[in-house]
């Protein structure tokens, strides 16, 4: 069932609220872009209110809401999600947002942390000039005061240049219909006087970074914000277009809200994108065939092998089954902090057997194929581990700026390296933490 209804905001500000959806499940509220009225009838949308209560609403100045709004700036725009929560009998709900409505679902989390359980944000940015670029956003809005057909279509090419040619149309058509020039100018000029960083980095909730890698956009703003929210998972999705409009989205998301974690359980058949590798390889494993014997070695290593896998699954990886040079286990995570956690599980299992372990672990594009996962990312990562010393854990820069205030650690300057067949030199990290799990002086 679909009910629409309009809910007061705090200023006077009329919101029209979409809500669908099974009423057994934990409520959600989706925040849109003000590009756009709503995700209320989008296949994401369709796909979770099949499993909970979610409303949509229509952002201020957009849509069916209030279209003479005074205020857009990012407080008016906070407060009205509690409004909607409110009129809605929501005590707690799981919040979704999408580009550049991920501002206000963070400042929401961070102010109102007892009203947020989980957070899903599609492409997020913790800046509003990182969403539109100062000198475009300038011109776009001289070019709405001249030329408003004109910039709509401007706008869906800067926000989807990988997209096809209908796509961007259909995108437009939509910009037209639910915005003004008015409001246009007014939410670009708000939005891009947005900043959430410190307020990013007290967010408590759960939560999910989704990042369409294949449709042209920066993926270092969704690192960005992963490094900031504590425990953040960023995960990259293989499309070309900018919308969540995708079952395997709606899966991810649904998986993740349901408790069951955002990791996929296994690695997909063929698939490229942005993972972080762990790699770990046993210490001078030769000498210690030759010193315990190959039958008590291979018993003792295939017993770290079996602990390392479920250590890293249960952190949120999944272990790569394909061949492995030496004789360590490499994985694959959506998270730089789970990577983290994982690395020191299995420096912990390693240290309770004769078995030592080099550890190392990169950031980057690779190829998912038949079991394994290949690319400049793993060859990085498996140097870095060679690099490493007997219980200890290196990690590059990419790494450390992803996970610095996230993963409990402190990380100790190694300088920058030269790795074997990589051109260029490689800024490497100790990772450090106290016997009592803390984090270790840097």
């Amino acid at each position: 069932m679909t009910v629409t209804r309009y809910v007061r905001s705090l200023d006077g500000a009329s919101l029209a609220v979409t809500i669908r959806g099974d009423d057994r499940g934990a409520p959600a509220i989706t925040v849109s872009p003000w590009t756009v009225a709503g995700v209320g009838h989008s296949k994401l949308s369709d796909i979770l209110a099949a499993h909970r209560p979610i409303a949509s609403y229509n952002r201020r100045g957009t849509g069916a809401s209030s279209r003479d709004a005074a205020d857009l700036g990012l407080d008016a725009q906070v407060g009205d999600v509690i409004a909607v929560a409110d009129a809605l009998g929501f005590a707690t709900a799981d919040v979704l947002a999408f580009f550049d409505s991920t501002p206000i679902a963070i400042a929401c989390a961070a102010r109102f942390p007892a009203r947020v359980r989980k957070l899903v944000l599609w492409h997020p940015i913790v800046e509003g000039a990182d969403w539109i670029r100062p000198e475009r956003a300038r011109g776009l809005i001289d070019l709405a005061r001249t030329d408003w057909t004109l910039a709509l279509h401007t706008l869906a090419t800067i926000l989807a240049p990988r997209g096809p040619i209908d796509y961007q149309r259909e995108l437009a058509k939509g910009f037209r219909e639910n915005l003004t020039p008015d409001v246009f100018i007014r939410s670009l000029e708000a939005t891009q006087a947005t900043s959430v960083v410190d307020e990013a980095r007290s967010v408590q909730a759960e939560t999910l970074i989704l990042s369409p890698s294949g449709a042209g956009l920066p993926i270092r703003y969704s690192q960005q914000v992963a490094s900031l929210i504590p425990g953040a998972t960023l995960m990259p999705v293989e499309q070309v277009t900018t919308t969540p409009e995708t079952e395997t989205v709606a899966a991810i998301v649904l998986r993740f809200l349901d408790g069951a974690g955002a990791a996929s359980p296994s690695l997909p058949p063929s698939q490229s994108g942005m993972v972080v590798v762990l790699f770990t390889d046993i210490v001078d494993s030769t000498a210690l065939t030759e010193r315990l014997g190959d039958s008590v070695f291979r018993t003792a290593s295939r017993a770290l092998d079996e602990a390392m896998r479920a250590a890293m699954r249960e952190a949120g990886g999944v272990p790569v089954d394909g061949k492995v040079l030496g004789d360590g286990v490499m994985a694959v995570f959506t998270s730089a902090s789970q990577a983290i956690a994982a690395a020191r599980r299995c420096i912990e299992l390693s240290a309770g057997s004769e078995l030592q372990l080099h550890v190392g672990l990169h950031a980057g594009d690779v190829i998912h194929e038949a079991g394994n996962v290949y690319g400049g990312a793993v060859n990085i990562a498996s140097r870095i581990c060679g690099l490493s010393a007997p219980g200890e854990i290196l990690v590059s820069a990419t790494v450390r700026e992803l996970a610095r205030t996230s993963a409990g650690v402190t990380f100790a300057d190694r300088g920058e390296q030269t790795l074997k067949g990589i051109d260029d030199a490689v800024r490497l990290y100790e990772v450090r933490w106290r016997a009592d799990g803390s984090a270790g002086d840097a």
